[in-house]
Protein backbone atom coordinates (compact mmCIF):
# COMPACT_ATOMS: atom_id res chain seq x y z
CA UNK A 1 0.00 0.00 0.00
CA UNK A 2 1.42 3.72 -0.74
CA UNK A 3 1.84 6.08 1.59
CA UNK A 4 -0.51 8.48 2.42
CA UNK A 5 0.28 11.90 1.11
CA UNK A 6 0.07 15.06 4.02
CA UNK A 7 -3.30 16.04 3.25
CA UNK A 8 -2.70 19.51 3.40
CA UNK A 9 0.18 19.64 0.91
CA UNK A 10 -2.03 17.34 -1.23
CA UNK A 11 -4.88 19.86 -1.24
CA UNK A 12 -2.59 22.53 -2.30
CA UNK A 13 -3.68 23.43 -5.68
CA UNK A 14 -1.32 22.51 -8.92
CA UNK A 15 1.54 25.49 -9.34
CA UNK A 16 -0.61 27.57 -12.10
CA UNK A 17 2.46 28.85 -14.06
CA UNK A 18 3.61 25.06 -14.75
CA UNK A 19 0.02 24.67 -15.89
CA UNK A 20 -0.05 27.77 -18.31
CA UNK A 21 3.24 26.67 -19.64
CA UNK A 22 2.47 22.77 -20.22
CA UNK A 23 -0.21 23.86 -23.06
CA UNK A 24 3.02 25.08 -24.81
CA UNK A 25 5.30 22.63 -24.02
CA UNK A 26 6.81 20.84 -27.24
CA UNK A 27 4.98 22.88 -29.89
CA UNK A 28 6.82 24.93 -32.73
CA UNK A 29 6.31 28.28 -33.12
CA UNK A 30 7.20 29.48 -36.56
CA UNK A 31 9.56 33.15 -36.70
CA UNK A 32 6.80 35.28 -37.71
CA UNK A 33 4.33 33.81 -35.07
CA UNK A 34 6.75 33.74 -31.64
CA UNK A 35 5.54 32.82 -28.54
CA UNK A 36 4.50 35.42 -26.32
CA UNK A 37 5.29 34.66 -22.56
CA UNK A 38 3.17 37.25 -20.76
CA UNK A 39 2.52 34.46 -17.99
CA UNK A 40 5.76 34.43 -15.14
CA UNK A 41 7.01 37.87 -14.67
CA UNK A 42 10.69 37.90 -15.36
CA UNK A 43 12.70 41.02 -16.63
CA UNK A 44 12.67 41.46 -20.61
CA UNK A 45 16.16 41.77 -20.89
CA UNK A 46 19.20 40.03 -19.80
CA UNK A 47 21.44 41.08 -16.40
CA UNK A 48 24.35 43.66 -16.87
CA UNK A 49 26.89 41.91 -18.55
CA UNK A 50 29.17 43.23 -15.71
CA UNK A 51 27.33 41.60 -13.27
CA UNK A 52 27.16 38.37 -14.82
CA UNK A 53 30.69 38.02 -15.33
CA UNK A 54 31.18 38.99 -11.34
CA UNK A 55 28.68 36.48 -10.96
CA UNK A 56 30.94 34.14 -13.04
CA UNK A 57 34.05 34.65 -11.19
CA UNK A 58 32.62 34.18 -7.85
CA UNK A 59 31.45 31.19 -8.95
CA UNK A 60 34.96 30.00 -10.06
CA UNK A 61 36.44 30.77 -6.32
CA UNK A 62 36.81 27.71 -3.75
CA UNK A 63 34.53 29.78 -1.42
CA UNK A 64 31.57 29.15 -4.04
CA UNK A 65 31.03 25.44 -3.42
CA UNK A 66 31.28 26.19 0.51
CA UNK A 67 28.33 26.97 2.62
CA UNK A 68 27.81 30.12 3.97
CA UNK A 69 26.49 32.10 6.97
CA UNK A 70 22.58 31.19 7.20
CA UNK A 71 21.24 34.84 7.11
CA UNK A 72 23.34 35.54 4.05
CA UNK A 73 27.53 36.98 3.94
CA UNK A 74 27.68 40.05 5.56
CA UNK A 75 28.88 42.50 3.46
CA UNK A 76 24.99 41.81 1.42
CA UNK A 77 23.52 41.92 4.68
CA UNK A 78 25.32 45.05 5.78
CA UNK A 79 25.05 46.62 1.58
CA UNK A 80 20.94 45.66 2.09
CA UNK A 81 21.03 47.82 5.54
CA UNK A 82 22.64 50.59 3.59
CA UNK A 83 20.50 50.63 0.46
CA UNK A 84 17.15 50.28 2.85
CA UNK A 85 18.16 53.20 4.85
CA UNK A 86 18.99 55.26 1.83
CA UNK A 87 15.77 53.86 0.10
CA UNK A 88 13.24 54.71 3.07
CA UNK A 89 15.43 57.30 5.56
CA UNK A 90 15.28 54.29 7.81
CA UNK A 91 18.05 53.28 10.54
CA UNK A 92 17.59 49.65 9.71
CA UNK A 93 21.28 47.37 11.37
CA UNK A 94 22.43 44.42 9.44
CA UNK A 95 21.37 42.32 12.34
CA UNK A 96 17.88 42.93 11.32
CA UNK A 97 18.32 41.81 7.69
CA UNK A 98 17.79 38.11 6.61
CA UNK A 99 19.23 36.75 2.78
CA UNK A 100 17.35 34.07 1.84
CA UNK A 101 16.67 31.88 -1.91
CA UNK A 102 14.73 34.31 -3.21
CA UNK A 103 11.55 36.17 -2.14
CA UNK A 104 9.05 33.24 -1.96
CA UNK A 105 10.84 31.52 0.53
CA UNK A 106 11.19 34.71 2.11
CA UNK A 107 7.88 34.81 2.68
CA UNK A 108 7.65 31.25 3.82
CA UNK A 109 10.08 31.62 6.69
CA UNK A 110 8.08 34.77 7.76
CA UNK A 111 5.41 33.41 8.32
CA UNK A 112 6.57 29.98 9.71
CA UNK A 113 8.41 32.72 12.39
CA UNK A 114 4.82 34.52 12.61
CA UNK A 115 1.93 31.86 12.60
CA UNK A 116 1.87 28.33 13.14
CA UNK A 117 -1.46 25.44 12.29
CA UNK A 118 -4.91 26.90 13.04
CA UNK A 119 -3.81 30.54 13.08
CA UNK A 120 -5.26 33.42 10.44
CA UNK A 121 -3.63 35.77 8.08
CA UNK A 122 -5.11 38.16 6.18
CA UNK A 123 -4.45 38.53 2.73
CA UNK A 124 -5.41 40.98 -0.21
CA UNK A 125 -7.59 39.75 -2.86
CA UNK A 126 -7.02 38.60 -5.84
CA UNK A 127 -3.76 37.15 -3.95
CA UNK A 128 -0.51 36.47 -5.11
CA UNK A 129 -1.12 32.41 -5.18
CA UNK A 130 2.05 31.40 -4.16
CA UNK A 131 1.35 33.25 -0.88
CA UNK A 132 -1.89 31.05 -0.42
CA UNK A 133 -0.51 28.18 -1.22
CA UNK A 134 2.23 28.42 1.49
CA UNK A 135 -0.79 29.53 3.87
CA UNK A 136 -2.96 26.34 2.63
CA UNK A 137 0.44 23.64 3.23
CA UNK A 138 1.36 25.30 6.61
CA UNK A 139 -2.79 24.57 8.05
CA UNK A 140 -3.24 28.66 8.44
CA UNK A 141 -6.33 30.08 7.45
CA UNK A 142 -6.63 32.73 5.01
CA UNK A 143 -8.96 35.63 5.34
CA UNK A 144 -9.94 37.00 2.21
CA UNK A 145 -9.45 41.01 2.07
CA UNK A 146 -11.26 41.91 -1.39
CA UNK A 147 -9.44 44.72 -3.50
CA UNK A 148 -12.33 46.56 -6.00
CA UNK A 149 -11.68 48.25 -9.51
CA UNK A 150 -13.34 51.21 -7.58
CA UNK A 151 -11.25 51.63 -5.19
CA UNK A 152 -8.20 50.98 -7.93
CA UNK A 153 -7.24 47.78 -6.64
CA UNK A 154 -5.95 49.04 -3.07
CA UNK A 155 -7.13 47.10 0.09
CA UNK A 156 -9.23 49.07 2.73
CA UNK A 157 -7.96 49.22 6.18
CA UNK A 158 -11.10 49.52 7.74
CA UNK A 159 -12.41 46.74 6.09
CA UNK A 160 -9.17 44.32 7.47
CA UNK A 161 -9.76 45.67 10.92
CA UNK A 162 -13.42 43.74 10.54
CA UNK A 163 -11.52 40.84 9.45
CA UNK A 164 -9.20 40.48 12.74
CA UNK A 165 -10.27 37.95 15.00
CA UNK A 166 -7.95 36.27 17.79
CA UNK A 167 -6.62 33.86 15.36
CA UNK A 168 -5.16 36.36 13.75
CA UNK A 169 -1.24 36.61 13.16
CA UNK A 170 -0.59 38.97 10.26
CA UNK A 171 -1.69 40.99 7.78
CA UNK A 172 -0.02 40.80 4.51
CA UNK A 173 0.48 43.50 1.62
CA UNK A 174 1.86 43.09 -1.88
CA UNK A 175 2.75 46.47 -3.82
CA UNK A 176 3.14 47.18 -6.53
CA UNK A 177 0.79 44.39 -6.44
CA UNK A 178 1.19 40.41 -7.72
CA UNK A 179 -1.48 40.34 -9.50
CA UNK A 180 -2.93 43.48 -10.54
CA UNK A 181 -0.06 46.09 -10.81
CA UNK A 182 -1.56 48.19 -7.74
CA UNK A 183 0.71 50.39 -6.05
CA UNK A 184 -0.40 51.18 -2.60
CA UNK A 185 -0.28 55.02 -1.35
CA UNK A 186 2.01 55.78 1.37
CA UNK A 187 -1.42 56.93 3.79
CA UNK A 188 -2.77 53.30 3.41
CA UNK A 189 0.61 51.64 3.91
CA UNK A 190 0.56 53.70 7.16
CA UNK A 191 -2.88 53.01 7.82
CA UNK A 192 -2.84 49.04 8.06
CA UNK A 193 0.41 49.73 10.01
CA UNK A 194 -1.10 51.52 12.98
CA UNK A 195 -4.02 48.68 12.52
CA UNK A 196 -1.93 46.45 12.59
CA UNK A 197 0.50 47.80 15.73
CA UNK A 198 -2.45 48.88 17.52
CA UNK A 199 -3.82 44.93 17.38
CA UNK A 200 -0.94 43.29 17.98
CA UNK A 201 -0.22 41.89 14.47
CA UNK A 202 2.75 41.57 12.17
CA UNK A 203 2.38 43.25 8.94
CA UNK A 204 4.34 41.70 5.86
CA UNK A 205 4.57 43.89 3.55
CA UNK A 206 6.62 42.01 0.21
CA UNK A 207 7.81 44.71 -2.27
CA UNK A 208 9.54 42.41 -4.53
CA UNK A 209 8.49 44.84 -7.12
CA UNK A 210 9.36 48.29 -5.48
CA UNK A 211 12.38 49.59 -7.68
CA UNK A 212 9.85 50.04 -10.83
CA UNK A 213 7.62 52.88 -8.80
CA UNK A 214 7.55 55.56 -11.15
CA UNK A 215 7.59 58.50 -8.46
CA UNK A 216 10.45 59.45 -6.98
CA UNK A 217 11.16 59.10 -3.01
CA UNK A 218 10.17 56.78 -0.62
CA UNK A 219 7.53 54.45 -1.11
CA UNK A 220 6.09 55.17 2.80
CA UNK A 221 7.46 55.69 5.97
CA UNK A 222 7.18 52.71 7.77
CA UNK A 223 10.70 51.75 8.19
CA UNK A 224 11.27 55.26 9.58
CA UNK A 225 9.12 54.68 12.72
CA UNK A 226 11.87 54.41 16.09
CA UNK A 227 9.53 50.99 16.80
CA UNK A 228 8.68 49.59 13.21
CA UNK A 229 10.77 46.56 13.87
CA UNK A 230 7.85 45.40 16.45
CA UNK A 231 5.62 45.48 13.18
CA UNK A 232 7.10 45.49 10.08
CA UNK A 233 8.38 42.92 8.27
CA UNK A 234 9.26 44.01 4.56
CA UNK A 235 10.28 41.42 1.45
CA UNK A 236 12.55 42.33 -1.34
CA UNK A 237 13.74 40.44 -4.13
CA UNK A 238 16.91 40.68 -5.90
CA UNK A 239 15.46 39.12 -8.71
CA UNK A 240 13.12 41.97 -10.31
CA UNK A 241 15.72 44.31 -9.78
CA UNK A 242 18.72 43.30 -11.83
CA UNK A 243 17.12 40.56 -14.03
CA UNK A 244 18.47 37.70 -11.86
CA UNK A 245 15.81 35.30 -11.29
CA UNK A 246 17.63 32.17 -11.81
CA UNK A 247 20.20 32.92 -9.11
CA UNK A 248 17.35 33.12 -6.21
CA UNK A 249 18.39 35.81 -3.84
CA UNK A 250 15.49 37.55 -1.63
CA UNK A 251 15.68 39.50 1.62
CA UNK A 252 13.51 40.29 4.54
CA UNK A 253 14.13 43.17 6.95
CA UNK A 254 12.51 42.66 10.32
CA UNK A 255 13.01 43.01 14.32
CA UNK A 256 16.17 40.92 15.93
CA UNK A 257 13.05 38.22 17.28
CA UNK A 258 11.77 37.67 13.69
CA UNK A 259 14.90 37.17 12.50
CA UNK A 260 16.51 34.76 14.66
CA UNK A 261 12.95 32.70 14.19
CA UNK A 262 13.51 32.82 10.31
CA UNK A 263 17.00 31.86 10.86
CA UNK A 264 15.69 28.58 12.35
CA UNK A 265 13.34 28.03 9.13
CA UNK A 266 16.01 28.69 6.64
CA UNK A 267 18.73 25.92 8.40
CA UNK A 268 16.06 23.36 7.70
CA UNK A 269 15.42 24.47 4.21
CA UNK A 270 18.53 25.68 1.98
CA UNK A 271 20.32 26.56 4.98
CA UNK A 272 22.16 29.35 2.58
CA UNK A 273 21.62 31.28 -0.21
CA UNK A 274 24.18 30.09 -3.25
CA UNK A 275 27.73 32.36 -2.83
CA UNK A 276 28.15 33.44 -6.67
CA UNK A 277 24.10 34.92 -6.17
CA UNK A 278 24.50 36.51 -2.80
CA UNK A 279 28.35 37.93 -5.12
CA UNK A 280 25.55 39.17 -7.63
CA UNK A 281 22.96 40.68 -5.30
CA UNK A 282 25.64 43.01 -3.40
CA UNK A 283 27.54 43.75 -6.94
CA UNK A 284 24.15 44.87 -7.80
CA UNK A 285 23.72 47.06 -4.78
CA UNK A 286 26.84 48.59 -4.63
CA UNK A 287 27.71 49.54 -8.84
CA UNK A 288 24.38 49.27 -10.59
CA UNK A 289 22.12 51.51 -9.05
CA UNK A 290 22.15 54.00 -12.72
CA UNK A 291 21.48 50.76 -14.72
CA UNK A 292 18.61 49.47 -12.29
CA UNK A 293 16.91 53.41 -12.55
CA UNK A 294 17.55 52.72 -16.27
CA UNK A 295 15.47 49.58 -16.19
CA UNK A 296 12.41 51.26 -14.25
CA UNK A 297 12.38 54.18 -16.76
CA UNK A 298 12.37 51.15 -19.24
CA UNK A 299 9.65 49.32 -17.85
CA UNK A 300 7.54 52.39 -17.67
CA UNK A 301 8.07 52.79 -21.35
CA UNK A 302 6.59 49.26 -21.29
CA UNK A 303 3.83 49.79 -19.47
CA UNK A 304 3.36 53.15 -21.77
CA UNK A 305 3.23 50.90 -25.06
CA UNK A 306 0.99 48.03 -23.83
CA UNK A 307 -1.81 50.82 -22.37
CA UNK A 308 -1.30 52.53 -26.08
CA UNK A 309 -1.26 49.20 -27.37
CA UNK A 310 -4.59 47.98 -25.31
CA UNK A 311 -6.65 51.32 -25.84
CA UNK A 312 -8.45 49.87 -29.11
CA UNK A 313 -9.52 47.20 -26.89
CA UNK A 314 -11.00 48.90 -24.35
CA UNK A 315 -14.48 47.38 -24.74
CA UNK A 316 -13.21 44.07 -24.61
CA UNK A 317 -10.18 44.17 -22.51
CA UNK A 318 -10.36 46.51 -20.31
CA UNK A 319 -7.24 47.33 -18.05
CA UNK A 320 -8.50 47.23 -13.87
CA UNK A 321 -5.18 48.02 -12.69
CA UNK A 322 -1.77 48.14 -13.99
CA UNK A 323 2.01 48.86 -12.40
CA UNK A 324 4.86 47.28 -11.32
CA UNK A 325 5.12 44.22 -13.97
CA UNK A 326 1.53 43.46 -14.38
CA UNK A 327 -1.52 44.48 -15.98
CA UNK A 328 -4.76 43.16 -14.90
CA UNK A 329 -7.70 43.13 -17.32
CA UNK A 330 -10.72 41.88 -18.08
CA UNK A 331 -11.42 38.99 -20.84
CA UNK A 332 -14.62 38.88 -23.17
CA UNK A 333 -14.81 35.41 -23.21
CA UNK A 334 -17.42 34.19 -20.42
CA UNK A 335 -16.93 33.07 -16.55
CA UNK A 336 -14.36 30.40 -17.09
CA UNK A 337 -10.73 32.29 -16.71
CA UNK A 338 -9.01 29.04 -17.13
CA UNK A 339 -10.59 28.31 -20.24
CA UNK A 340 -10.12 31.82 -21.74
CA UNK A 341 -6.54 31.55 -20.53
CA UNK A 342 -5.43 28.67 -22.45
CA UNK A 343 -7.90 29.97 -25.75
CA UNK A 344 -5.09 32.74 -25.52
CA UNK A 345 -2.63 29.89 -25.30
CA UNK A 346 -4.10 27.65 -28.54
CA UNK A 347 -5.22 30.30 -30.62
CA UNK A 348 -2.96 33.61 -30.52
CA UNK A 349 0.13 31.68 -29.56
CA UNK A 350 0.11 34.04 -25.94
CA UNK A 351 0.93 32.81 -22.17
CA UNK A 352 -1.02 35.01 -19.54
CA UNK A 353 -2.30 33.80 -16.28
CA UNK A 354 -5.51 33.19 -15.39
CA UNK A 355 -7.74 34.98 -12.47
CA UNK A 356 -8.77 32.05 -10.79
CA UNK A 357 -5.32 31.20 -10.22
CA UNK A 358 -5.48 34.30 -7.79
CA UNK A 359 -8.53 33.47 -5.80
CA UNK A 360 -12.18 33.26 -5.90
CA UNK A 361 -14.11 35.69 -7.95
CA UNK A 362 -11.77 36.26 -10.43
CA UNK A 363 -12.72 34.49 -13.56
CA UNK A 364 -13.54 37.13 -15.82
CA UNK A 365 -9.81 38.58 -15.17
CA UNK A 366 -6.78 37.34 -16.76
CA UNK A 367 -3.08 39.22 -15.70
CA UNK A 368 -0.54 40.52 -18.21
CA UNK A 369 3.15 40.49 -17.65
CA UNK A 370 3.65 42.96 -19.41
CA UNK A 371 6.92 44.14 -17.94
CA UNK A 372 8.39 40.16 -20.36
CA UNK A 373 8.13 41.83 -23.53
CA UNK A 374 9.00 45.19 -25.63
CA UNK A 375 6.98 47.43 -26.89
CA UNK A 376 6.81 46.47 -29.90
CA UNK A 377 5.83 42.98 -29.03
CA UNK A 378 3.39 44.72 -26.92
CA UNK A 379 1.45 45.58 -29.87
CA UNK A 380 2.01 42.05 -31.65
CA UNK A 381 0.09 40.68 -28.78
CA UNK A 382 -2.82 43.59 -28.99
CA UNK A 383 -3.11 42.33 -32.99
CA UNK A 384 -3.06 38.78 -32.14
CA UNK A 385 -5.85 39.62 -29.23
CA UNK A 386 -7.44 41.77 -31.99
CA UNK A 387 -7.84 39.02 -34.42
CA UNK A 388 -9.97 36.47 -31.52
CA UNK A 389 -13.44 36.65 -31.40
Amino acid sequence: MASALNPLLDAVEAPPVALVQSWTAGRNFPEDRPLLDLAQAAPGWPMATDLAQHAATKLMEPEAGRYQPILGTSALRAALANETNRVYGASVKAEETAITSGCNQAYVVAIMALARAGDQVILPAPWYFNHKMTLDMLGIEAAMLPCRPENAMVPDPDAAARLITPRTRAIVLVTPNNPTGAIYPAAILQAFHDLAAARGLALIVDETYRDFIPSEGPPHALLRDPAWSETVVQLYSFSKAYAMPGLRVGAVVAGAPTIAAIQKALDSIAICACQPGQAAALYGLERLGSWRRERAAEMQARLAAFREAMAPLADRFPIISAGGFFAYCRHPFGDDAMAAAKRLADEAAIMAMPGSAFGPGQERAIRFAFGNIAPERARLAVERLQAMT
